[in-house]
C-alpha cells in the first residue's frame, strides 16, 4: 500500500483504458519495494499542457503515449536529441528548471531486437509510417540498417515520418505505396493494425530474418502468428513496451527497472484480457 505523501508518475494520452504501463510499473515497484504510484490519465489531444501544468509537486515523470508526443517535445525545458531526431517524446522527467523530454522508444527498440536476434542488419522495411514507424526506423540505424523501405498506405501521409528518418545522415529512405510493394532486408517491422495485415502482407514477409510485431493486442497478429510458424525471429509489442518501460523506470526512480518481474506482469494482464 503506498503512502499518502509517496511520488507519483503515470501515463497520458487517449485512448488510454488499454494502456499496460500501469501494470509494467507497478509491477516494478512491488519488486523492488518502492513507494511509488502510477495512474493512466486520459488526456486529449491538444491538452497535454494544460494538464502538465496542473499536476502537484508529487509527479515527478509522465510516459506519453498518442496523440501527445509531440506536445510532449513542445513543453519541455530540455529535450534529448534522440526525442528531437525521432520528432516527439515519450517521457517527461520533472526537474528543477521544469520538465525534461525523452524517447526511450528508441533504445527500448534496439534492446527488444537484439534479445531476439544478434545476426547482422543493413536493410529493413518498415510497414506503417506513423510515428512508431520514425521511431523505430531510427532505432534500426543503430543496429546498422542503412537502408529503409518505408511502406504506407498512403505515401502522401509518410511526409513526416520519412523526414524524420531522412535526417539521420546514415539512413537512405525509399517510400513505396503498401499495395504490391515488396518486403526487402534482414528485418521487417509491421506499425500497422492487425485488420489491415492482409494475406498478401504475411507472405511477402517469409523472406526475413526478422518480424518486428509492435502490435500486442490482440495477440498474435497474423504476422505473429507466421514468424511463429516459419521460424522467424519474433520481436513483439510487449518486447518493446517492457524495454522502454524499464528505461523510463530508471528515469523516475532511479532504480533499475526489474525487467523479468515487469515482463511477466505484462504477460499475465495481456493473457486474462
Amino acid at each position: 500500500m503506498t503512502s499518502a505523501d509517496a511520488p507519483r508518475f503515470g501515463v497520458v494520452g487517449d485512448p488510454i483504458a488499454h494502456s499496460l504501463s500501469p501494470v509494467l510499473h507497478r509491477a516494478g515497484y512491488d519488486a523492488l519495494g518502492i513507494d511509488a504510484r502510477y495512474d493512466a490519465v486520459q488526456v486529449p489531444a491538444g491538452g497535454l499542457a494544460a494538464h502538465v501544468a496542473a499536476l502537484g509537486p508529487e509527479w515527478g515523470g509522465l510516459s506519453v503515449t498518442a496523440p501527445l508526443k509531440r506536445e510532449a517535445l513542445a513543453l519541455a525545458t530540455t529535450v534529448t536529441a534522440r526525442a528531437t531526431l525521432a520528432g516527439g517524446a515519450n517521457t517527461l522527467v520533472r526537474t528543477a528548471d521544469g520538465w525534461a523530454a525523452d524517447n526511450t522508444d528508441l533504445p527500448g527498440a534496439v534492446a527488444a531486437i537484439r534479445e531476439r536476434y544478434d545476426g547482422p542488419a543493413s536493410v529493413a522495411t518498415i510497414v506503417g509510417a506513423g510515428a512508431t514507424a520514425a521511431s523505430t526506423g531510427l532505432a534500426l540505424a543503430d543496429l546498422g540498417v542503412r537502408t529503409i523501405r518505408l511502406l504506407a498506405r498512403d505515401p502522401s501521409r509518410a511526409e513526416e515520418t520519412a523526414a524524420a528518418l531522412a535526417a539521420d545522415p546514415r539512413l537512405a529512405i525509399d517510400v513505396l505505396p503498401l499495395d504490391g510493394a515488396g518486403i526487402v532486408g534482414e528485418i521487417v517491422v509491421s506499425t500497422i493494425p492487425v485488420a489491415a495485415q492482409d494475406d498478401a502482407l504475411v507472405a511477402a514477409t517469409c523472406g526475413a530474418a526478422v518480424v518486428f510485431e509492435v502490435v500486442y493486442d490482440p495477440w498474435p497478429s497474423p504476422l505473429a502468428a507466421a514468424a511463429v510458424e516459419r521460424g522467424q525471429a519474433l520481436v513483439s509489442g510487449l518486447d518493446l513496451l517492457v524495454h522502454q518501460a524499464v528505461l523510463q523506470f530508471a528515469m523516475f526512480t532511479g532504480h533499475n527497472g526489474p525487467l523479468d518481474s515487469m515482463r511477466a506482469a505484462g504477460e499475465q494482464a495481456l493473457a486474462s484480457r
